[in-house]
């Protein structure tokens, strides 16, 4: 086996001309960057979702965390303890999904052209 100059082929670099892999990392640094100051940014943003018609308002974070839950007082029945279980339960998981989805939207719109695969999926 000869041990030419070809060793290093592979990686498919070549004809990028002088500084094209420097203009990519510096995209890339100004993608990072962005999406730093992205994912800051839906730390400070809420969401306010009711369930129950109303009785149950939770208000989340774009980070998924919990500011405040309120509960109408006309729909603690001791009686039916389940029901507002079942009520919290359900406008949590709903605040949760909105939330989710509102973090891949804001960091969709960064990486959305450059076709890199879990880009902004994983916060």
């Amino acid at each position: 086996m000869s041990k030419g100059k070809g060793g290093k082929r592979g990686f498919g670099l070549s004809g990028m001309g002088g500084g094209g892999m420097g203009g990519f990392a510096q995209q890339l640094q100004k993608l990072q960057e962005e999406m730093v100051k992205t994912q800051e940014a839906l730390g400070e943003e809420t969401l306010t979702v009711t369930a129950g018609g109303g009785m149950i308002e939770v208000v989340i974070t774009g980070h998924q965390r919990i500011r405040s839950i309120t509960i109408k007082p006309e729909v603690v029945d001791p009686q039916d303890v389940e029901m507002l279980q079942d009520l919290i339960v359900a406008a949590v998981n709903e605040a949760i999904e909105q939330s989710q989805t509102l973090a891949a939207e804001r960091l969709q719109s960064l990486t959305g052209g450059l076709g890199l695969p879990g880009l902004g999926m994983s916060l």
